[in-house]
């Protein structure tokens, strides 16, 4: 390929990027309409246009992969723009099969079988048939139960594409039948690479208007991409409505189209759960700047403030806990304030609160200690309540012994008392171990005090019974 860099020089020394003195025409250009969006135009046409997933088209057969019988069934799992679609179809061509493409989100099991009657029909005529559906993780147990005999058969060759994690989105016995592979968000060289190409392809890019692209605004469009091909060609097209032909795009029409542009973020998939999972995983760690930056991702991704506030509320009692007693106040006054305010002031209540989680010391002594009681209370399903714990109601209760010997902790100068309130089984069991974090350390002083006490009573010599 002609070198795709004008002699226009850029900061630093860098040259932008825009069309070669001589672009190439891509003999297999046309398959999406003129009109078309940019992102569609661009679709790679064979194997030698894909871009990353080198890993991918290696367990496939290799950077090319040829036509040969046995292509098994796939599920193709990978954030959205990676190639999931590109590849089916080339797969398909490969194979020199008829491609039939569904979306799991419309298609229904009629749909199922309206294919594989023509699968069949075409397979007496010695045509195989890929079955690619899109999305096949909205496909209910019974829809996907409706593909096995045609898989396991062969009539179908079954390409999945799904964002989600496939072992909780589709059953056992559809994932027996498949090879699952993984994509991967394209690299900063390949999104580099396909700017380079739509600037310059006359056919199904821009190249007609030899646009030139500043290397700040390459940065910027590749940084905001995520890894996602079909995004940054998407917002690349919008940066080039009204800039001049042959003219480049800047900062300011960049800045422009991104402000059309949502960050990526799902409010039921694996992505939800991941951000989630790295905002709890931020603060426990005791890392404001990336509680604070998680934070954001799921609040400017459109989830529902009082997810994260809840889930504070819980990290201040489960990971803060008795180190700092004002995390829970704290974090139920930023549930309460997002919950009056909503968004977008409720940013500023969940911001401190998700920084003072961050900072505050940390101590699960809370959470363990109840674990212990639970695995006691598992253990000991049928233990009485001693005696001297019950309350003496009746003359009845009193001649079976209920409250002897249950001493008043405000009758005592130390407001200790030297029995144990557990049941005499497990009394010696240890359940909460305070920490030396924060001010739960006062509480471990507390608790040494307190066991020092009940062992002197327990050493003292009993007085006779009356």
């Amino acid at each position: 390929m002609e070198d795709l860099f004008s002699g226009t020089e850029g900061r630093g020394g860098s040259r932008s990027i825009g069309p070669s003195a001589r672009p190439e025409v891509n003999p297999n250009a046309g398959s999406a309409p003129e009109g078309a969006p940019l992102a569609a135009r661009m679709r790679p046409l064979s194997w030698q246009e894909v871009l990353g997933q080198a890993e991918i088209l290696k367990e496939l057969g290799g950077p090319a992969p040829s036509s040969g019988v046995g292509l098994p069934s796939l599920i193709l799992v990978g954030p959205p723009g990676t190639g999931k679609t590109t590849i089916a179809g080339l797969l398909a061509r490969s194979q020199q099969a008829h491609l039939v493409s569904l979306s799991a989100v419309s298609a229904g099991v009629g749909d199922i079988r309206k294919v594989v009657a023509e699968a069949a029909a075409r397979k007496r005529l010695g045509q195989a048939t890929v079955l690619f559906l899109d999305e096949i993780h909205h496909f209910s147990r019974t829809q996907q139960d409706a593909l096995l005999p045609h898989v396991e058969s062969g009539l179908l060759t079954l390409i999945g594409a799904t964002t989600e994690n496939p072992s909780f989105q589709l059953t056992g016995a559809l994932l027996s039948r498949v090879q699952v592979l993984d994509l991967a968000p394209l690299a900063t060289e390949d999104l580099r690479a396909l700017l380079e190409r739509a600037l310059s392809d006359r056919e199904r890019g821009l190249g007609r208007r030899s646009l030139r692209l500043a290397p700040a605004s390459a940065d910027l469009l590749i940084r905001h991409s995520g890894g996602d091909a079909r995004s940054l060609l998407n917002t690349l097209e919008r940066a080039a409505v009204g800039v001049s032909d042959g003219e480049e795009i800047g900062l300011e029409q960049i800045a422009r189209a991104l402000k059309t542009s949502h960050p990526l973020h799902d409010r039921a998939g694996d992505l939800h759960y991941q951000v989630l999972s790295a905002f709890i995983k931020s603060m426990r760690g005791s890392d404001p700047d990336a509680s604070i930056y998680w934070l954001a991702r799921l609040l400017e991704g459109g989830e529902d403030p009082l997810l994260p506030a809840r889930r504070m509320i819980v990290f201040a009692a489960e990971d803060v806990g008795l180190a700092e007693p004002q995390a829970l106040p704290l974090a139920m006054a930023a549930h309460q304030a997002a919950a009056a305010v909503g968004m977008p002031e409720c940013r500023l209540p969940l911001s401190e609160a998700a920084i003072f989680l961050a900072l505050a010391p940390k101590s699960n002594s809370s959470y363990r200690a109840y674990s212990r009681a639970a695995d006691l209370v598992s253990q000991h399903l049928q233990l009485p309540v001693p005696l001297h714990l019950r309350n003496a109601v009746t003359s009845r209760d009193r001649q079976h012994g209920f409250g002897e010997g249950y001493e008043y902790a405000h009758d005592r100068p130390e407001g200790l008392v030297g029995h144990s309130h557990l049941p005499p089984e497990i009394a010696a069991i240890r359940i909460y171990e305070p920490t030396s974090q924060g001010r739960e350390e006062a509480f471990g002083i507390r608790m040494a005090e307190i066991t020092a006490y009940r062992d002197r009573k327990a050493a003292a010599p009993k007085p006779p019974p009356s």
